[in-house]
């Protein structure tokens, strides 16, 4: 599976059009996705994005939840806002108002690669976002297990 990777700053025009990275478009691609899908992030104010398959593995985590749960339910409200966006000739997609005005964009957005899915920010909150997360992986000592290639594991 290819994956979302770097940051990138886009113009946004004022019918929200806005260019998806290239390296973005060429991850979709290789995913075979049809497009992309977006949707608030339940943590954060920006966007999330991620391929078809993402977005199916994300259903299938949600539907082993008891159906009627509390968290299923919380979860599901991610699915219930999401858009399914098509990618045009220039590669370009058409932000909706509502996407725009959640994660406060107005000229400029931050495609932010998160490996198996991405975001996008308005570039001040990313800032203090990614700020505030340096601060935090510094002053915990953060570090990270490296998972065996080829254990299976999808997360």
């Amino acid at each position: 599976m290819s994956v979302f990777l770097s940051t990138f700053e886009n113009k946004v025009d004022g019918k929200g059009r806005v260019s998806v990275p290239a390296p973005f478009r060429s991850a979709l691609d290789k995913q075979n996705s049809t497009g992309l899908v977006l949707f608030p992030s339940l943590r954060h104010d920006c966007l999330e994005g991620c391929g078809d398959q993402r977005i199916e593995q994300i259903v299938e985590s949600i539907d082993r939840l008891d159906a009627f749960s509390e968290e299923a339910e919380a979860l599901q409200t991610m699915l219930a806002d999401s858009v399914s966006l098509a990618v045009d000739g220039d590669g370009r997609i058409v932000l909706p108002e509502k996407m725009i005005t959640f994660a406060g964009l107005d000229k400029l957005a931050v495609f932010v690669g998160q490996g198996r899915q991405f975001q996008i920010w308005s570039p001040t909150r990313y800032r203090d976002f990614r700020d505030h997360n340096r601060q935090v992986a510094r002053d915990r000592g953060l570090s990270l297990r490296m998972v065996p290639r080829g254990t299976g594991e999808d997360a």
